[in-house]
């Protein structure tokens, strides 16, 4: 540096504060580092209390197991801590406090006293660790008051105590949920905010503390492990049905080993897990709970313990991703295959019971038999599809298109054609309705009489298109509307996935570079499943690899590739399926797009005699409205 300006050590006092505002920016913040010294404590109940939004006064009580006076004259010091002795103990962290910084930057911006024992301590800035003797208590009482009183410049930056309260709530509420089995309470300025019991589920502590709106029995338990006498992570999902939605990802909470963290690919996890049962633009309220092995990960990366590094997350990516899609999809069947066999006297809400027809769950799951009051959702949302960007095309794209696909294999039409035809069809037949009305009204009569012999019978009888994206069927006595795109895709995922093993060689192969040893681990471990569906993939050394061939059906490019096999960890078997998937949502008739009645009745039916009445992203191939439930909606008794 110049002479102006020469290096010089900073004093003992501004290092100490500079250090505390990397620790202690604001109240919520002293909750925060104070919880975590108390949940670390063992206790059964834990009690927080703030007045002026914690900038007067923050107050953390708890049962724990508490402090000798020894541990009090010491516990305020730079980096003091019972949690870690040496650099190699930071690798198997099992305490949610651990560096020793938090009570020692508490002092530093606030007055400090903790009782525990029979002592009090008091330290600040113009305290040094003053020991008294008090009244013995069980556990520990930690106080901070008066926050930046000694640093007015930071205190100008705090907002109102309303607004800093909430953030107290909140940070209170993140470091409650994953610990149902302590007790607490929040209490600002005197009055009780939130009390949380102890002994409950996660579902019921993350509904009671995350303040959802809708009942506790919309919300289901799903966990999964890695495997294992000792498996490297385990998890459970608190997570509310596809009618609890929100229009952004606020709700969505990721908790590994008791620490909330944002981490980006777990909640894309959730994402994909639920892709295709949310109406369009929404995402799940859910909360997702991970116990990991601590060696395998490292929360020592960010000040406030925001953020973790990983070693390899592709496997409980995975895990957390196919287990909620796999309870979505029986979650969905159940509720379809109920609604389908509902008695004729049952309203539109339904009891659901088991359904033996639906998709075994592999995964460990809590749902409960009595899915009760489920009602199916009819909105126009519904039939929107939120993946489709991902996988290539959607419902509505390519509407300027003159021509579509025909599901019976007959040659296209035209569609301006089709509506020609109509058009005259109509004409000729109100013509000769006016020609030959005695004649007709038998007609009508003779036809009246089939379809009422039908209706019986409960054979498939079509009705007609309707909106330009559904056909509307009736069968016994339940009128079915299709979502046409959704039902041709399905037909022709189908007929793509009976016809595999196929395989084209690549004149130019395609080329993947990897960038971790992570990666190189997982492509060589699902080598042999790529190359059994087509996939001849070789290790050139230094993360390079070549893949010389690819499915027949496969139209994606080498990036699609590399997105399927390391951003998203796509199983093998899952491949092909996304391929599939794509190949057919792009064949299938869009949204406008005009079938001929034959045509249209011939995909309805079919798409009624579907074994699995979804599209291969998710979404509902059709939905229904029972006589009942019409008979309910216009009164009628």
């Amino acid at each position: 540096m110049s002479a102006e300006h020469p290096v010089k050590k900073l004093n003992a006092e501004v290092a100490r504060k500079i250090a505390a505002g990397e620790v202690i920016d604001r109240p919520n913040a002293i909750v925060r580092e104070l919880l975590d010294n108390a949940i670390d404590s063992e206790p059964s109940s834990i009690q927080v209390e703030i007045e002026s939004g914690g900038i007067e006064k923050v107050r953390v009580v708890d049962n724990g197991c508490g402090m000798t006076k020894e541990d009090l004259s010491a516990c305020a010091r730079p980096h003091a801590t019972s949690k870690i002795l040496t650099e190699t103990d930071l690798l198997r962290l099992t305490t949610l406090g651990f560096r020793g910084e938090a009570l020692s930057s508490i002092a530093a911006v606030c007055r400090l006293s903790v009782i525990s024992g029979g002592w009090k301590m008091r330290a600040s800035v113009t305290e040094d660790h003053i020991i008294e003797p008090v009244s013995p208590v069980t556990g520990t009482i930690v106080q901070a008051e008066g926050l930046f009183e000694n640093f007015p410049a930071r205190r100008l930056f705090l907002k109102r105590p309303a607004s800093e309260m909430l953030m107290c709530r909140n940070t209170f509420i993140e470091k409650a949920l994953p610990h149902p089995d302590i007790a607490f309470t929040f209490t600002s300025d005197g009055e009780r905010r939130l009390t949380l019991e102890s002994g409950v589920s996660l579902k019921k502590r993350f509904v009671q503390a995350a303040g959802q709106n809708e009942d506790e029995s919309l919300f289901y338990e799903i966990s999964g492990s890695s495997g294992g006498e000792k498996p490297d992570w385990s998890f459970t999902v608190v997570i509310g049905e596809p009618g609890v939605s929100r229009p952004n990802k606020k709700d969505i909470f990721i908790f590994v080993n008791g620490r909330r963290i944002a981490e980006y690919s777990l909640v894309q996890a959730i994402e994909y897990g639920g892709q295709g049962y949310f109406p369009n633009g929404t995402y799940p309220v859910a909360s997702l709970f991970v116990t990991m092995n601590p060696e395998l990960v490292d929360f020592n990366i960010h000040p406030a313990k925001k953020e973790a590094r990983f070693k390899d997350l592709s496997g409980l990516h995975h895990g957390v991703s196919s287990s909620l899609r796999n309870f979505f999809h029986q979650y969905t069947v159940k509720t379809m295959v109920e609604n389908r066999s509902a008695p004729e006297n049952s309203g539109p809400e339904l009891d659901i019971g088991a359904v033996s027809s639906a998709p075994h769950y592999k995964a460990e799951e809590n749902i409960s038999d009595d899915m009760s009051r489920i009602i199916m959702h009819r909105g126009s949302d519904e039939f929107h599809n939120p993946g489709a960007r991902e996988y290539g095309g959607s419902a509505e794209d390519d509407g300027r298109s003159r021509f579509f696909p025909d599901p019976a294999g007959s040659v296209p039409l035209q569609q301006d054609t089709v509506r020609e035809q109509t058009s005259v069809q109509y004409s000729i037949e109100h013509s000769a309705t006016a020609e030959h009305p005695q004649k007709n009204r038998e007609q009508s009569l003779a036809d009246a009489a089939l379809d009422e012999q039908q209706h019986e019978e409960g054979a498939f009888r079509f009705i007609g298109s309707t909106l330009g994206t559904f056909l509307v069927a009736e069968k016994g006595d339940t009128l079915y509307i299709i979502d046409k795109h959704a039902a041709h895709e399905r037909i022709l995922y189908n007929r793509i996935m009976a016809d595999q093993g196929k395989v084209q060689e690549l004149l130019v192969p395609y080329e993947i570079t990897t960038e971790n040893d992570a990666d190189d681990a997982y492509l060589a471990d699902i080598r042999a499943e790529l190359k059994r569906i087509g996939f001849s993939i070789k290790n050139c050394g230094s993360g390079r690899w070549e893949i010389s061939s690819v499915p027949e059906r496969w139209n994606g490019t080498e990036t699609d590739l590399y997105h399927a096999l390391l951003d998203r960890r796509l199983d093998p078997s899952e491949v092909i399926s996304s391929i599939a998937a794509m190949s057919a949502c792009k064949a299938a008739v869009k949204d406008g797009y005009i079938l001929d009645d034959e045509t249209a009745a011939h995909l309805a039916e079919e798409a009624l005699s579907l074994p699995d009445p979804h599209c291969p992203h998710g979404r509902p191939i059709w939905t229904t409205i029972t006589r009942a439930e019409l008979f309910t909606l216009v009164k009628r008794t």
